[in-house]
């Protein structure tokens, strides 16, 4: 083995960057040359990486975003895609990845953090990283009576014009919620509607929202609504249920309102955040789950 060499935002290195992709996939069973192809890749995502010739063989990847906590837009970095080749691990790589993270966007963001799994939950507090609850929240569903037909179609992500109108709502859409959202985010949502939830993908053409969910028996599983303008959740969930439903629950943090009589469970899904200065993590939230790199 050479020397290994640090790289980073290597996106139009054919070799490199396809080297990091199977590094991807072997690691975590991802495809990101489709996501890739479809030129979602954008400039907020930008891999820190370790190189032995032309192979890539250590990652942390850094995207920048923006949280909105109680309506207020705060600089985040959300670290994503850490990962070792079985034959590079046990030297330390990941270490001097977090480290360059940090120093190089010190003083840059109000928050940064990442979702881990239990084999590394006593690796990140190394740097700082603490861990953070968060509640998922769902709601007992009343149908309303007499409904009216509903304008609802089904995209297709190999349709060219399905495709464009997802890419659209995406980078333009507003945070799913001001209380607590994500904004910049349309590159983590993309790879969510190419690669997780391609068959759940659904708009609702009179309102002009996409509502990715799916139902099974008589509940709604909510992962994200998607839309350039203001909108009424109750509303579009009226639109999406059926007389048969019986709850939703909301991967994401919902705006309360007296419409929506929610309750909330504490969930770990392994968040861990790391906050300079005196900036705070809002308590009793959910992260929008098609935001989590």
């Amino acid at each position: 083995m050479q020397e290994l060499t640090f790289m980073k935002n290597y996106k139009n290195n054919e070799v490199l960057r396809k080297s990091f992709f199977e590094l991807a996939a072997e690691t975590f069973d991802i495809d990101f040359e489709n996501w890739y192809q479809h030129g979602c890749w954008g400039e907020n995502y930008i891999p820190f990486s370790f190189v032995d010739g032309d192979r890539v063989v250590a990652n942390a990847s850094v995207n920048i975003l923006e949280l909105i906590i109680h309506g207020e837009q705060k600089k985040a970095i959300q670290i994503g895609t850490v990962m070792t080749h079985p034959d590079y691990r046990g030297k330390g790589l990941s270490t001097h990845l977090m480290n360059r993270i940090l120093e190089e966007y010190e003083n840059k963001y109000d928050l940064m953090y990442l979702f881990v799994n239990e084999s590394v939950l006593d690796f990140y507090p190394k740097f700082g990283f603490k861990p953070v609850e968060e509640h998922l929240f769902s709601m007992d569903y009343t149908a309303k009576k007499s409904p009216k037909p509903v304008n609802l179609r089904r995209l297709d992500i190999a349709n060219a014009d399905d495709l464009h109108l997802i890419q659209k709502f995406a980078s333009e859409r507003l945070p799913v919620s001001r209380h607590f959202g994500t904004a910049q985010t349309q590159g983590i949502l993309m790879f969510y509607c190419l690669n997780v939830f391609s068959n759940d993908i659904n708009y609702l053409e009179d309102e002009n929202v996409i509502v990715i969910y799916q139902k099974e028996d008589n509940h709604i599983e909510l992962f994200d609504v998607v839309s350039l303008n203001e909108i009424n959740m109750k509303d579009i969930l009226d639109k999406i249920a059926d007389e048969d439903t019986e709850t939703i629950t909301f991967h994401f943090t919902p705006d309360a309102t007296e419409h929506l009589v929610l309750k909330s469970t504490l969930t770990n899904d392994g968040l861990f955040v790391r906050i300079p200065g005196d900036h705070l993590y809002p308590v009793h939230v959910k992260h929008p789950i098609t935001s989590i790199a």
